[in-house]
């Protein structure tokens, strides 16, 4: 059963119809393929009409949607050979960052991402994608493996946050977020990463300080989550909707601002409607991204790295 969003109503009703009749169609009494066709044909002019003026708030809550593709569905759709390598050698193995080796379309990479998990009982056991320190430790290992073998890295942005338990924080969580971000923008390979849901807080940019970061239209990526914002600016989480469009954590406002580089377009209705077409657009994107920065040495790498970061913000004729 497909999941329903508030906002999705009329594609709801589209789609129960169109169900309905290819039961009829099935039992062979009746032949109502026109039918179906006609209301596929309005389905779709749906599709594009909601989709196409999605508001802040509802763009939100398409990032989380529950049928959204995750890190893993990213590994398994685009990486040749992946072995998975676990644990920071410090404490512990965290399920919420995951990563290891493989291929991509031929370029041995090093692949980090924060995977939320499927269903209920892996989402607990993922922590929903909120990692602690073990799971940012595990992050740099693999970037220092990646510098030490001259290997590109690819990042998955999924988070709304990292994980902000009093465990975590007795181990140095805000240490270890700083440690990773420190440690991208010191790489001597080319690193990209791909917003593939929500980009939350420094638990995001922790993965997200690259050569290129690029966003799925429907993605989210900001300091806080709306809920969070709206507590400490009206101490209301009803006012979670006024949050989101003044964030500007759009993909969109986001290119607009220059904080992405890149937006990478998502199936007609968003990526959970059709998983296998937004992985193959990511696929692309990362291709070209990787192109790009290929041959380029250590040092230019980091500068302009460094000063990619260095400009957001920077206020014209200061």
């Amino acid at each position: 059963m497909r999941t329903f969003l508030d906002f999705e109503k009329p594609i709801a009703d589209l789609e129960g119809k169109i169900a309905e009749l290819r039961h009829l169609s099935s039992t062979g009494e009746i032949n109502i393929a026109e039918e179906i066709s006609r209301l596929q044909v309005k389905l779709d002019a749906s599709l594009k009409q909601v989709y196409g003026k999605l508001s802040a708030w509802q763009k939100v809550q398409v990032a989380r949607h529950f049928d959204r593709p995750h890190s893993r569905d990213y590994l398994t759709g685009l990486i040749d050979d992946f072995v998975a390598l676990a644990g920071d050698k410090a404490f512990a193995e965290d399920p919420a960052m995951i990563g290891g080796i493989g291929r991509f379309r031929g370029r041995t990479v090093i692949v980090i991402g924060q995977e939320k998990g499927a269903d209920t009982e892996d989402r607990i056991r993922h922590n929903f994608g909120m990692a602690r320190p073990e799971g940012y430790r595990k992050a740099q290992r693999l970037m220092r493996l990646a510098d030490r073998f001259a290997l590109p890295v690819i990042t998955l942005v999924d988070t709304p946050g990292a994980y902000p338990g009093v465990d975590a924080e007795a181990r140095g969580q805000a240490e270890a977020i700083a440690r990773s971000i420190d440690i991208c923008l010191g790489l001597g390979v080319p690193i990209v990463s791909v917003v593939i849901g929500e980009g939350g807080s420094g638990g995001a940019i922790a993965l997200a300080a690259a050569d290129r970061v690029m966003m799925l239209e429907h993605a989210v990526y900001s300091v806080i989550s709306p809920e969070g914002c709206a507590s400490i600016l009206w101490r209301d989480g009803e006012q979670a909707k006024t949050a989101a469009q003044a964030m500007k954590m759009t993909a969109e406002d986001l290119k607009e601002l220059g904080i992405i580089d890149r937006i990478v377009a998502e199936p007609l209705g968003g990526a959970h409607r059709a998983p296998e077409l937004a992985v193959a657009a990511v696929g692309d994107a990362l291709a070209e991204a990787l192109d790009e920065l290929a041959g380029r040495d250590a040092d230019s790498l980091r500068q302009e790295r460094r000063m990619k970061f260095l400009r957001m913000g920077a206020q014209q004729g200061a």
